[in-house]
């Protein structure tokens, strides 16, 4: 019996969610939608989503920079402060954001195959701190791939990879080592008034898929307080959808489970009937098992599913992965679209000559200024190695992994 007033209640809610949505979203807007466990295309169309993740570009990671233990933003901006000084640092970013991603990029995906790319940001572009030499940039980037998108029909989702405090305890948040986010009321309030600016700015913008609200919130390492942190990120994601809804009524909301995006027992109930469930999987054996769970969940809450992250494993892995996908019409994007020296994503490009200087010293000591200055390597051979860098990245010196294109079901150009 609850069972069937639970069931009523939510049918109520969404037909009432409905009515108001389709009452207040602009009469000349199309835009993406969900509809049972289906995303609906603004031309009214069924679609699959398949895409990669255009990670490093807004959001660097210290693996894809080869700077291992240095691996979150701050860390990585640190370590070339001290490589080469806050004049370099500040021009390399900047030529960094301009060349790692280009036009060029989108146009060969959507000739490959693939119909969106996923957009991982980080808040610091919507504020007045500088972060990748820039201040308040971040509507100059993501303009600018939507642009992009439009012009070569691809969709767009944008997703804060990091938010305002952390919302992982890990270098992928770029936080101090801890998720802040879930007892921080001003780190929620930015967090709110990033994603309002945005839900404001892209309201009417066909192009764009939805909103994904935060990145693989909160880590293993605080399973011990599970209970409480899937509650804390369920009034968050209540929080969020409210504010967001007060000026963008009609495009998606994503909503990623707990640990790592993999736990959908944070969903302690259906919040918005325009909402797709997301999780993220890496490093396991492909099996119906693997997945079952979150076919589950959407069957018996008729809602669709998105895998927004997953791959970095063999060719041979992910082709095996992305049929069970396509098998079991499961939404996906693989990360990433492009890496230096690695073969686990679409594109590759060149490590520099001397580029194992960086690694290196990312690597050393450098506990104090004695063992910086003492690890040192040769700023002349640094400058030219980050250099050569922000030309190999570069879509026209950038080559295709075919076997990892091929896995994905795209084409080689």
């Amino acid at each position: 019996m609850k069972q069937y007033f639970f069931a009523l209640t939510v049918a109520l809610s969404l037909l009432s969610s409905s009515v108001w949505a389709g009452i207040n979203a602009p009469k000349s807007a199309k835009i993406f939608r969900t509809q049972g466990q289906q995303l609906i295309t603004p031309n009214g169309q069924p679609i699959i989503l398949k895409g990669t993740n255009l990670g490093n570009w807004l959001v660097p990671e210290g693996y894809m920079f080869k700077t291992g233990k240095v691996s979150s933003p701050a860390k990585i901006d640190e370590l070339f402060l001290q490589l080469i000084g806050p004049d370099s640092t500040e021009r390399f970013w900047q030529q960094f954001l301009e060349n790692y991603i280009t036009y060029e990029d989108i146009k060969y995906l959507k000739k490959s195959g693939a119909n969106h790319v996923r957009v991982p940001f980080h808040y610091k572009l919507f504020t007045n701190d500088l972060y990748m030499g820039t201040r308040n940039a971040g509507f100059k980037y993501l303009d600018k791939v939507i642009e992009w998108c439009k012009r070569e029909n691809m969709y767009v989702l944008l997703d804060m990879h990091c938010a305002p405090g952390g919302q992982t305890g890990d270098n992928i948040d770029d936080s101090n080592g801890y998720p802040y986010l879930y007892f921080s009321e001003s780190s929620q309030q930015l967090m709110s008034d990033i994603w309002v600016k945005i839900a404001k700015k892209y309201k009417n913008e066909s192009i764009v898929i939805g909103y994904d609200i935060v990145n693989e919130p909160f880590a293993h390492y605080f399973l011990k307080d599970i209970k409480d942190y899937n509650h804390r990120l369920f009034l968050l994601y209540k929080r969020m959808i409210a504010d967001i809804r007060k000026v963008d009524k009609s495009h998606a909301i994503f909503l990623n489970g707990s640990v790592w995006a993999g736990d959908f027992g944070v969903f302690e109930s259906i919040l918005d009937d325009n909402v797709v469930y997301e999780f993220h999987k890496y490093w396991f054996e492909v099996n119906q098992e693997s997945v079952q769970q979150y076919l589950d969940f959407s069957k018996k809450h008729n809602v669709p599913i998105y895998i927004g992250e997953t791959g970095e494993n063999s060719d041979e892995w992910v082709k095996k992965f992305r049929i069970l996908l396509d098998e079991n019409k499961i939404n996906w994007c693989y990360w990433p679209y492009k890496k230096m020296n690695n073969t686990a994503g679409i594109m590759n490009f060149e490590e520099p000559e001397d580029f194992n200087l960086i690694s290196k010293f990312a690597e050393s000591d450098r506990s104090s200024f004695e063992k910086i200055r003492e690890n040192m390597p040769d700023r002349n051979k640094v400058q030219k190695a980050l250099h050569l860098f922000l030309k190999n990245s570069l879509y026209q010196h950038n080559f295709q992994n075919k076997g990892y294109i091929d896995g994905l079901g795209f084409k080689v150009q």
